[in-house]
């Protein structure tokens, strides 16, 4: 039967350039086998045979653009009935086709036999795309010569100055030649190795164990692999049930949570189908939240490094800004990032589904893709669907008032930018832009930036806020917005003009969950007003098997929080006794200087009425900081009645990493003394923690501080 191969989901762009054709005309291809090269401005993506057979029309060449759907190919597809020449071998010619026509072949049994009928092939193994680097070193070779090898296989790690990258075979069989050592160096094309063909894969273990391929009930999805290859999800009959499901784990998300949830129930045996309604993995953190961010957020610092050295004696001229390769340097650490994922998908044989999913009822998902509809039953789910960006009822609907997602990607850089929220992001993308030249104001309806935040944490980045911004207004909202040339937004607070013009208006005024969006109410799924499910320390919802984490379970909506409660709910899923009893879980601001917290903060202190003492450090003391002219930054622990740690704050460079070391020192109970006598390396922003301590503790000898009167 014909099948057209066409071009899949290419993300934002209207077409790409084949940048090369893998094939020809009356060419027998393998179903998965790559057929063309496409190439963006970005990336390049291989476009596989979505069916093993023969090239009977190539419907492009070399130089072509085409768009998402266009036809490539089209292939005369072989029987799939697993006997390749059955045609032109008489049933009954043998006593072992008799064997393989008579005896059905039980779930758990390879169909080795089937496939032997292309054994004798040698495939040549090749280095794939490394991207911008003419050569990659070997690092480490995972198999010898005669070795069974199958499909997917890592064979060899190629090591770059950015990334490994393990090299998969592209073959069952066995390895009759190695091309390559420990230290070669090679190129993209290079030959690794040569692969006898066993003429098909063998059954993965998590197939075996979940009872095989057997076709699902009702409409079968389309799933991609990891790796972007089409095929059907897997089958599984759980060993609690005795429904036959299409898996044994579906998670619905795949952000942080949902990624971790997906990898560590693959990692357990589980047959796992993790459903992403992007083209991509990594939810909203690593494609337009905490990761591009982040990389813009060191651009920012970049460039007010270097104004600050003049007073060192080092004198810059004023930055020119590039945005394009600006973005595209965000694009690419983006990229390297959801590339691992794919990669990791691939490799643990997590079936990936593009579409979005609601719940048809407590066992089954519906998914709306690109082309069709179809569903996919579950033993169990884990819900991991996130959050998004709060906009304000009754503004107009404008492309210049700009949500944290569209201030990550802009078209130009703006000349003025009001930042509506001065929280977290608020602040991270006011730094991003005052630094790289807009004129920046900030309203905030509370008393302070970053509410929730101890003042004496917040008072130094607040000096720093206002020297690089135009305005920040406190205790001051925006009581409407008109768009003409300009956006001109109203005010109403102490300070605030009555009105002023800008270019841009951010909106950061928080994020709403995504509990409504799922068709929960079908699963028979509480979700409460603000759309938050409910769960409890096993992550576990009204419904004994659908499990909810990250954002939509919660706060604080963390990523670092959801990859923790990834792990919780796969491991009950498969039958572990595991619980989300973490004591903290730590706040950063990645602003400059950074401002981090953890456990309980002075505020919550006092106004719970909780009996705390104090621990303070300098940075003004402390020579590292001084090297770095990083001298307002503290560091502050807080210690219960019973003299053990029960929060942590610091304000200054690099404040988000140092804070790490009192998460540890809460979970482990430590007391100051504990954390006073562990020897800190000098000179380090890190000594101010055992500082804190030892102030505590009165054994501190780099400051004065008289003695309390008894």
């Amino acid at each position: 039967m014909a099948q057209e191969i066409k071009v899949p989901d290419i993300g934002d762009f209207d077409e790409v350039e084949i940048i090369e054709v893998l094939v020809a005309e009356g060419d027998t291809v393998e179903k998965e086998q790559p057929l063309i090269t496409l190439e963006s401005d970005k990336a390049t993506l291989e476009v596989p045979s979505t069916a093993a057979g023969k090239i009977t029309s190539l419907k492009v060449s070399e130089g072509d653009k085409v768009s998402e759907g266009d036809v490539i190919a089209t292939v005369e597809a072989e029987d799939e009935s697993g006997d390749d020449d059955g045609d032109e071998e008489p049933a009954g010619d043998t006593a072992e086709a008799d064997k393989q026509s008579d005896e059905p072949r039980g779930a758990d049994e390879p169909s080795g036999e089937a496939d032997d009928s292309g054994s004798g092939e040698t495939v040549e193994v090749k280095v794939p795309d490394i991207g911008d680097f003419d050569s990659v070193e070997v690092i480490e070779v995972l198999v010898a010569e005669g070795d069974s090898v199958e499909k997917e296989q890592a064979l060899i790690t190629l090591e770059s100055d950015k990334a490994t990258l393990e090299v998969p075979s592209t073959a069952a069989g066995t390895i009759s030649e190695l091309k390559v050592k420990e230290g070669s160096t090679v190129s993209e094309g290079d030959l690794i190795a040569l692969v006898a063909s066993s003429g098909g894969s063998k059954q993965t273990q998590s197939e075996s164990k979940s009872g095989g391929n057997k076709p699902a009930s009702g409409d079968s999805a389309k799933a991609s692999s990891g790796s972007g290859s089409k095929s059907e999800p897997k089958a599984t009959t759980s060993a609690s049930d005795d429904h036959n499901y299409d898996c044994d784990v579906l998670v619905l998300g795949s952000g942080p949570g949902g990624y971790t949830a997906a990898f560590r129930a693959a990692d357990m045996g589980l047959n796992v189908t993790l459903v992403e309604r992007h083209s991509v993995l990594g939810g909203v953190c690593l494609n337009v939240g905490c990761i591009p961010s982040k990389a813009l957020l060191h651009s920012a610092k970049v460039i007010e490094d270097a104004a600050n050295m003049a007073s060192h004696g080092v004198t810059f001229g004023k930055p020119e800004i590039d945005l394009a390769k600006l973005l595209d340097y965000k694009q690419s650490v983006i990229d390297q990032l959801t590339g691992g994922l794919k990669s990791m998908a691939s490799k643990r044989k997590v079936n990936v589904v593009n579409g979005t999913g609601t719940f048809a009822d407590d066992h089954t998902l519906k998914i709306d893709g690109n082309d069709d509809v179809s569903q996919l039953t579950f033993n169990k789910a884990i819900i991991a669907v996130g959050s998004e960006p709060v906009m304000l009822p009754g503004w107009p609907e404008d492309e210049r008032i700009w949500t944290s997602e569209d201030a990550l990607s802009p078209d130009e850089i703006p000349g003025s930018l009001l930042v509506v929220g001065g929280g977290i992001i608020g602040c991270e993308i006011a730094n991003v832009y005052a630094a790289h030249g807009t004129e920046v104001d900030i309203v905030e309806m509370t008393d302070s930036l970053i509410p929730g935040a101890d003042k004496d944490l917040i008072k130094p980045l607040t000096k720093r806020m206002n020297k690089r911004c135009g305005n920040i207004w406190v205790s001051t909202k925006v009581t409407g917005l008109e768009a003409g040339d300009k956006l001109t937004a109203s005010f109403e607070g102490k300070d605030a003009p009555e009105s002023k013009d800008y270019d841009r208006v951010l909106v950061a005024v928080g994020r709403k969950p995504n509990g409504k969006k799922i068709g929960a109410e079908n699963a028979g799924l509480e979700v409460n007003d603000r759309g938050f499910i409910p769960v409890d320390k096993q992550c576990r919802t009204n419904v004994d098997h659908i499990f909810a984490i990250g954002d939509v379970s919660g706060e604080p909506q963390l990523a670092h929080r959801a990859t923790h409660q990834g792990k919780v709910a796969a491991e009950c899923c498969a039958g572990e006794k595991s619980a989300f009893d973490a004591k903290v879980i730590p706040s950063v601001v990645y602003t400059d200087p950074e401002v981090a917290w953890t456990g309980v903060t002075e505020t919550q202190a006092k106004k719970e009425g909780i009996e705390y003492t104090k621990g303070a450090f300098p940075w003004a003391a402390n020579g590292r900081a001084i090297g770095l002219d990083a001298t307002d930054g503290n560091t502050k622990l807080l210690f219960g009645k019973d003299g053990r740690i029960i929060g942590a704050g610091a304000v200054g460079s690099g404040a988000g990493d140092l804070i790490a070391e009192t998460c540890l020192a809460i979970e482990m109970g430590a007391d100051a003394h504990d954390i006073g006598l562990t020897i800190h390396p000098h000179p380090t922003l890190a000594e101010t923690v055992g500082m804190a301590a030892e102030a505590e503790a009165g054994t501190l000898t780099d400051l004065y501080i008289p003695k309390k009167k008894k």
